[in-house]
């Protein structure tokens, strides 16, 4: 490999940082293959196809892929519909397998015809209220493997089949299950230089193990090299490709979000720039040669992604690196790996599980405007108590609406945003001129009209990025902004967040009445920008502008 191909400065980071992400993704790897229903093998295929292709040919240098919450829950309700098609597992494998290799090519035709730039569009609602949802079926689905029983293929079975835990459930699989959660949570007080879900993973299996306790185990894992497993795929009766279809959109929508998602995340801890399509062509690769080997498809994991980085890992090696050591633990300890309890997988999942529901959005609900709550809760009850195919197209439905909605309802449609500096190619107005000539190096002013909703908040922050270093204060002008929704209230707050993180003071001048209510409902106002730095009029904000920066040079 020669230099020109690749710097072998990066090499030391990106093995480390290979090396922790593949350390974080083995416990989880087993846990989602074990709750997709297709069994901890799997999830270990799942993560070694996924994690390697979609490194090498994947356009974010630092993301580290594999099986998510998200794209389990869908996985394991494609197996349970696959199952009650045809009878048995092994039966439904076909199935199963050509909607995985489906949705891996769905993606990669979403590279190619730019269909990324649209995922933007989603409303915060829509995607809270599903992710929520997801993560609800991943805590509820783990109650009765977290007690040592058979675990219930939907989560209505679950609540209806309560009272059992209270005259089945083993005590073994309560105890050792406490012990795992307890060790995930306490372990990163003492060092966080080990991922904690490891830690928990072996201490609890341990103590089972050497315990001699009775209790549920994965069982016998394959050793060598994955093999291909797409005999009869294509003897598929034509009764399911319907089924097929229907899950294999699903998987690729939410594949790429949950991608792009992680994506931005690892942007703004490198400061670099994702290619989004070719993200998702990465992606589909990743997830068709999962199913090709039998493995459960994934996604960006930002838990790995953010372990990656923070190791050292810099190019797409690292993400390559932490997909070939999952490929040497199953080769080497795939027999040790046998002795885990299904209990101890529950246990790694619940946590997962919270860490998806998006409790931020929730606790907002009664403060955001009353459309994007109804949205979020319909999303999130259709979710975790129907049917997820349903539950996305009511997200895209509700979303048109609540777009539809919005524009009728302001005279003002769209927003624009201007700069001061002339960046973009406004000009100051007529009452900033002055203040522009003497200080326009040290002062950036945006300016925005109508509305900030969901359909332009993508728009938003592409405008805000790339500011001038040596600036001091930005001024919003929001004078002519009439209404903010929920995605546009935390775009917002993001990008002030990222303002004030780099010592850059903001300024809102002109707040509107509903735009106001909302900042100080979520506590934007006070906590990100003081009172102070509110102002109804421009010239005030100037002049207090002209004072601090008198005094800086001072």
């Amino acid at each position: 490999m020669s230099s020109k191909i690749y710097d072998f400065k990066n090499f030391k980071g990106d093995f480390t940082g290979g090396l922790v992400a593949g350390v974080v993704a083995l416990p989880l790897a087993l846990a989602f293959g074990v709750q997709s229903g297709m069994g901890a093998t799997a999830g270990l295929y799942g993560a070694i196809a996924v994690g390697i292709f979609a490194a090498l040919f994947g356009g974010t240098q630092t993301q580290a892929s594999g099986p998510t919450g998200p794209m389990t829950v869908v996985s394991a309700a494609l197996v349970a519909a696959a199952i009650q098609l045809n009878g048995s597992l092994e039966a439904a494998m076909p199935i199963i397998l050509l909607a995985f290799i489906v949705g891996g090519l769905l993606q990669v035709v979403f590279g190619f015809l730019n269909i990324a730039s649209y995922v933007k569009y989603f409303p915060y609602p829509v995607v809270s209220g599903f992710m929520s949802g997801v993560g609800l079926i991943i805590i509820i689905l783990q109650i009765f493997p977290f007690a040592g029983l058979g675990s219930s293929k939907s989560t209505l079975a679950v609540i209806q089949d309560l009272p059992r835990l209270f005259s089945e459930a083993n005590l073994q699989a309560l105890m050792l299950g406490g012990i795992t959660i307890a060790v995930y949570y306490l372990f990163p007080k003492i060092t966080k230089a080990i991922p904690s879900a490891l830690v928990a993973l072996i201490v609890a299996t341990l103590i089972a193990y050497f315990g001699q306790m009775d209790v549920p185990v994965i069982g016998e894992i394959p050793s060598g090299l994955p093999s291909i497993k797409i005999a009869g795929i294509l003897e598929v009766d034509a009764s399911a490709y319907g089924l097929i279809m229907e899950y294999a959109v699903v998987l690729a929508v939410l594949g790429s979000i949950d991608s792009l998602l992680t994506s931005v995340i690892a942007d703004n801890m490198t400061k670099t720039k994702h290619n989004s399509n070719r993200e998702l062509i990465g992606q589909g690769i990743g997830n068709m040669i999962a199913g090709v080997i039998g493995g459960i498809p994934g996604a960006g994991a930002t838990k790995g992604t953010v372990v990656n980085i923070n190791a050292g890992g810099k190019t797409r090696l690292s993400g390559t690196l932490h997909g070939l050591f999952l490929l040497a633990v199953l080769l080497g300890l795939g027999k040790l790996a046998a002795h885990i309890p299904l209990c101890v997988l529950a246990g790694l999942l619940i946590p997962i599980g919270f860490k998806i529901v998006d409790l931020k959005g929730l606790k907002h609900l009664r403060k955001v405007p009353r459309a994007d709550a109804v949205v979020l809760i319909l999303v999130l009850l259709i979710t975790t108590f129907g049917s997820l195919i349903y539950a996305v197209g009511a997200g895209v439905a509700l979303a048109c609406l609540l777009f539809m909605k919005k524009s009728g309802d302001l005279s003002e449609q769209g927003m624009e945003v201007g700069n001061i500096a002339d960046i973009d190619g406004s000009k100051p107005w007529q009452d900033e001129v002055e203040f522009y000539e003497k200080y326009k190096d040290r002062v950036i002013i945006k300016h925005l009209y109508g509305p900030l909703f969901f359909g332009f908040t993508s728009y938003f922050k592409d405008q805000i990025k790339g500011l001038p270093g040596e600036i001091d204060a930005v001024i919003f002008r929001m004078d002519r902004v009439p209404y903010v929704d929920q995605s546009g209230l935390y775009a917002l707050e993001d990008i002030i967040f990222d303002l004030r993180e780099q010592g850059i003071e903001v300024l809102l001048v002109g707040l509107q009445e509903q735009p106001c209510d909302m900042l100080k409902a979520v506590d934007i106002i006070p906590d990100l920008v003081p009172e102070d730095d509110l102002y109804a009029d421009i010239d005030d904000s100037f002049d207090y502008l002209r004072t601090k920066l008198k005094n800086s040079k001072a």
